[in-house]
């Protein structure tokens, strides 16, 4: 608390500091604060999670006046942001007597009106509920001391500039401004340079850098075994608070789903969802009734929950810097964090194309065996079933009472346990990750499948010496094996691609059986 003691800040603000829990300031805070202080306009550079709510918060809080009108607007990209916002500085300026109101679309706009009529001094929304509101009359800017764009980089790529413009052409030129962005591009220096007077530049490290400090690992599994893969990753690390990403809100949907089928505490979080949906479904996992939380890049933008100790790519972003916005989500404010990504055979390649974004090697790692995992399962199935007993149970109370007096209500009872516990699929594939032994640039590899797989007798080792025996490939040529019950997938260079083809014909022992190779993308060497 000593750094916070030395700004200058209201006892009232301080009180507020303390309980929240805040020991120092984060980098963008120390940065921050004294600035805001001083009267001048701030332009941080920050992503999500690095504390930049409090960075303009606390300035605002220490010089608003109570019972004054409305005197600091906030500017956000999305409502689940805006209701952060206001949360945060809500109660940051609990001890002051400031009221604190968050106004965004998809709530009712009658309620909003009623709220308004009791002149919060703080006003936090989105800029189309928020230009709505001023054509309305029911929002006047005449007394705004203080006006805040966070993540402005982000309301500039969903549309919103022509928007911002119009509130910030109402807004009184005498104000004080604070804009924050994860990206200083042209568009955002230009809005700096038509809306701000001179102001100060701050920055804190590039997320990419921060990811650095993550415990990044990746399994590969087929598609068909995600699921099951999932779960048993789930039950070895026992995340306290997770969040999985996934591509599609359908995708989002059915995870969810199955998870909850399986024991696990889940929900969706989706674009496709009502507001009242989307309130209830944050107010669940920030409580802790629910522990994971399955989502869409979109549907997660904003977000900004504390302690998640685990984020999963479900699905394996295509884009690069979407990898590093989702992992980002853990590990926050210099604490530990762990991103696990589940990777498909054939998406090796996007693999190492993160790889090289990030300029670090993502640890590879073997999934559990499912013995593993077997008492965890049973804890969960019988969490599930005496949560279900609680329930009224209405004729299944009666079949239990006849099932118990028959001779086999053991083996009955065994029968429906078999059926609960059905989802936990067996995975067939067995990995083998290795290093290529001779200099072989990544752009030069490709996965093939071959038709030999567990039931034809294959291991790695067998694989490989039947590989180097049929073609002129040497063993250190080859790299990542994954074996599955009647194909495997083989990492070669790419211009032993039709060699290895011709070869496994003779490996299977059939001539003319022909292989196929599984979503091979070939390209051309980099210069």
């Amino acid at each position: 608390m000593q750094d916070f003691l030395n700004l200058g800040l209201k006892d009232e603000v301080l009180k507020m500091i303390d309980e929240r829990g805040y020991v120092a300031p984060t980098p963008i805070q120390t940065k921050a604060i004294p600035v805001a202080m001083n009267g001048r306009d701030v332009m941080g550079q920050a992503q999500t999670g690095t504390g930049k709510t409090a960075a303009f918060g606390i300035p605002i809080l220490n010089r608003v006046s109570s019972g004054r009108g409305l005197q600091a607007l906030v500017l956000c990209p999305t409502r689940e942001l805006a209701v952060q916002v206001c949360e945060e500085i809500g109660f940051l300026g609990r001890a002051l007597d400031i009221s604190v109101l968050a106004v965004y679309g998809g709530q009712s706009i009658e309620v909003q009106f009623r709220a308004l009529k009791k002149g919060p001094e703080i006003i936090i929304g989105t800029p189309g509920r928020l230009l709505d509101h001023m054509r309305r009359g029911t929002i006047d800017l005449s007394s705004l001391k203080f006006l805040v764009l966070d993540e402005a980089d982000e309301m500039l790529d969903m549309g919103f500039l022509p928007d911002i413009e119009k509130v910030l052409e109402q807004c009184p030129s005498e104000r004080q401004t604070f804009l924050f962005s994860a990206t200083l591009l042209e568009d955002i220096r230009g809005l700096a340079s038509r809306f701000m007077i001179n102001p100060e530049l701050v920055m804190v490290e590039p997320e990419i850098k921060t990811i650095a400090l993550l415990q990044q690992r990746y399994y590969i599994v087929p598609s068909r075994q995600k699921i099951a893969g999932l779960c048993r990753i789930l039950d070895l690390e026992q995340p306290k608070v997770s969040l999985i990403f996934c591509r599609t809100k359908k995708g989002a949907d059915e995870l969810a789903r199955l998870l909850n089928r399986r024991g696990y505490s889940a929900d969706a979080l989706h674009g496709d969802m009502s507001q009242r949906e989307r309130d209830n479904t944050m107010q669940r996992f920030r409580q802790g009734r629910s522990r994971i939380l399955v989502a869409t890049d979109v549907a997660a933008r904003g977000l900004d929950i504390e302690h998640i100790t685990h984020v999963f790519n479900f699905d394996l972003p295509e884009d690069m810097d979407s990898y590093i916005h989702r992992v980002g989500r853990t590990g926050r404010a210099g604490r530990g964090g762990v991103a696990i990504s589940l990777v498909e055979p054939y998406q090796t390649r996007l693999l190492r194309n993160i790889e090289r974004h990030i300029g670090k090697r993502i640890e590879s790692a073997s999934l559990p065996e499912a013995e593993s995992s077997v008492s965890i399962q049973k804890d969960r199935l019988l969490s599930r079933l005496r949560e279900t007993a609680r329930s009224p149970l209405g004729p299944y109370d009666n079949m239990a009472r006849d099932i118990l007096g028959s001779d086999d209500a053991r083996k009955i009872l065994a029968a429906a346990l078999k059926l609960l516990a059905e989802d936990e699929v067996e995975l067939e594939t067995m990995e083998f990750h290795i290093e290529m032994e001779e200099n072989i640039p990544d752009e030069m590899r490709a996965h093939v499948e071959l038709p030999l797989g567990r039931n034809h007798g294959m291991n790695p080792r067998r694989l490989v010496e039947m590989i180097v025996a049929n073609t002129s490939l040497r063993p250190g040529q080859i790299g990542d094996i994954e074996i599955q019950r009647n194909c495997s997938y083989v990492e070669v260079p790419m211009d032993h691609i039709d060699e290895v083809y011709a070869a496994s014909s003779s490996m299977l022992g059939e001539k003319k059986k022909k292989t196929r190779s599984r979503s091979i993308e070939k390209k051309k060497p980099m210069h």
